[in-house]
């Protein structure tokens, strides 16, 4: 499901920026994008989302934040922003003025010194920051399991990847650019793979489920083909266990029984599938394991108490 939610995330859909500061400094987010991924490279910053506490990262920790609404991130937990980060990553003051034309022109300069000036014998912070337009009922389902902030300590990330991103930032090369989108692909899986495998983030079960050879199996062999027809026999030939031994562990890990499972996700992917308007009932009925369009729509009626159509 991770790889799901980053072929349909992945950075060259995403807004991904790398900004410098010195103290003081604040940041005003608002792109409303449903996924981001926050990290200090050198330096510190406080991430303030709307009625919750203040949340400090230290060099190399991670934060995925899922806050459609304006958040803060800053020098300090009490630092005012002065500069706002709009849809499409256009930069703008408080006040409005696009400070990409503002630069470009002297109508403005007096006025955004004081905005620009900042302390040069302060700490430098070098920010990354990637934010995802992520969509969609498959990727909903790991979602849902995040709070709006998922603190991930430097330590808890495996891997140089982070170490490999902000070196990445000090050159200038042909390419680089889809080199950085690259590693915030995988800087985005690391740490979310890191907060899934804390003792806080277990209610997961399908993230529990690939440490178990058996289980992990036979939801990767449904993930890579709903439209099969699978059986409990043939889920737990795919786990190479027996039947009543697979249906008992499945149900431990995932807290549901394995058809139960398919069927979500099939429904899942079906309301997917039906958001495009080029593919019909009956095609994504195909491509998600039912035989037509009616046991469909049957099926999605009864999950989702409306038809499929809608």
């Amino acid at each position: 499901m991770l790889t799901q939610l980053v072929d349909v995330a992945r950075a060259r859909s995403a807004d991904f920026c790398q900004s410098e500061f010195s103290a003081p400094w604040a940041l005003r987010i608002a792109d409303r994008a449903p996924l981001a991924l926050v990290t200090p490279l050198t330096g510190h910053a406080w991430v303030r989302l709307p009625g919750d506490d203040p949340v400090l990262l230290e060099t190399g920790d991670v934060a995925i934040v899922q806050c459609p609404e304006p958040l803060i991130i800053g020098d300090s937990a009490d630092t005012e922003p002065t500069l706002v980060v709009n849809p499409g990553g256009r930069l703008t003051t408080i006040d409005g003025i696009d400070l990409d034309e503002a630069i470009a022109s002297d109508k403005y300069r007096t006025e955004l010194a004081p905005i620009l000036q900042t302390d040069r014998s302060a700490e430098k912070t070098i920010l990354a920051s990637g934010s995802y337009p992520v969509g969609g009922d498959v990727n909903q389902r790991l979602l849902s399991v995040l709070p709006r902030l998922a603190k991930v300590a430097k330590s808890d990330v495996h891997g140089p990847i982070l170490e490999l991103l902000a070196a990445e930032m000090q050159r200038d090369q042909p390419g680089q650019q889809a080199v950085l989108d690259r590693l915030l692909d995988l800087a985005l899986i690391a740490s979310l793979n890191a907060w899934f495998s804390t003792a806080g983030a277990q209610s997961a079960g399908w993230h529990r489920a690939h440490t178990d050879r058996g289980v992990g199996a036979a939801i990767e062999a449904m993930h890579a083909r709903p439209q099969e027809a699978w059986t409990v026999a043939s889920l737990a030939h795919q786990a190479q266990v027996s039947r009543a031994a697979f249906a008992r562990r499945f149900t431990d890990v995932i807290g549901c029984a394995p058809i139960t499972y398919l069927t979500q996700y099939r429904i899942d992917l079906a309301s997917d599938l039906l958001r495009d308007p080029s593919i019909t009932i009956e095609t994504a009925a195909h491509r998600v394991g039912y035989a037509n369009a009616s046991a469909l729509s049957v099926a999605f009626k009864r999950l989702r108490q409306r038809a499929p159509r809608s």
